[in-house]
């Protein structure tokens, strides 16, 4: 039987806050086709917002998500995004996540009509992101970690993003 480690001990809880709400919109797929890893599809940004308590602005186009499709039908997520907050800051947010979508629900996702009526809470769609800034007001975004819960809108993605505090 395997004991714990007495070097284990409680640790303080982990607790979000609302960070923003984020709308990517998206440029036409490019299919870079399948490779070793799975299939390679680059959805590039061609802009959108975001705006939350602290902070709001645009999604500078020309970043995107270097997605991965693994064989097992999830796909894995490699984005890389430029922010422009209200008053000109420039801010590099970098993520990576996980979209499972169950076997079941994969025809309706992949079906444009209804995409986007599929209720969020059916797959399991989240981020991990992180900031970089050399912006004075925003700096302390440089040293704050982030969830995101994503879904799927008309012309695009959005986000729930909250930091970890």
């Amino acid at each position: 039987m395997m004991t714990l480690d007495p070097r284990v001990k409680p640790a303080a809880a982990i607790r979000t806050a609302p960070l923003f709400d984020i709308v990517v919109d998206l440029n036409p797929r490019l299919n870079i086709g399948d490779g070793p890893l799975g299939r390679r599809i680059l959805f590039g940004a061609a802009g959108g917002s975001f705006e939350g308590p602290r902070l709001r602005g645009e999604v500078v186009p020309g970043g995107g998500d270097w997605a991965l499709f693994r064989a097992d039908g999830a796909m894995t997520l490699d984005v890389r995004l430029t922010l422009r907050t209200h008053d000109g800051a420039l801010v590099h947010m970098t993520y990576g996540g996980r979209w499972i979508t169950p076997p079941e629900l994969r025809s309706e996702m992949a079906d444009p009509a209804k995409r986007y009526q599929v209720d969020p809470s059916r797959y399991y769609f989240r981020t991990n992101p992180l900031f970089e800034t050399g912006a004075e007001q925003y700096a302390w975004m440089n040293d704050i970690v982030c969830v995101g819960s994503g879904y799927l809108v008309e012309g695009g993605i959005a986000y729930n993003v909250s930091q970890i505090v």
